[in-house]
């Protein structure tokens, strides 16, 4: 995510461009406290609506994890694996956490 002031922005207005067409999310600040936000139209806002592609899109950057996804939707795990997967997104449901507890029980 990138952030640039309205000064800034109004000296060089490609750099919106440039990171719309990067699907790169803007925070836009004046005087260093956040205004707004730029995000890149796609075809998944309509279909799917705002919230659940930002959810999407933080799921498959690893910047939030299956459960958090799900609770973000209002569904549980389950259902949120069976909508990823028919949305054609990868599903991963790994908590090293778990594994290195059952790693410890064997040492």
């Amino acid at each position: 995510m990138k952030a640039i002031g309205i000064r800034e922005l109004q000296k060089n207005p490609s750099l919106i461009t440039k990171w719309l067409e990067n699907k790169e999310y803007t925070i836009i600040t004046k005087r260093n406290k956040p205004i707004g936000i730029t995000i890149s139209f796609d075809d998944k806002i309509i279909t799917e609506g705002l919230k659940t592609s930002f959810l999407i899109e933080a799921y498959q950057n690893s910047l939030i994890g299956l459960k958090e996804l799900a609770k973000s939707l209002n569904m549980n795990k389950k259902e949120a694996m069976k909508f990823l997967s028919s949305i054609g997104v990868d599903i991963i449901d790994y908590d090293f956490d778990d594994d290195l507890k059952t790693a410890e029980k064997f040492l």
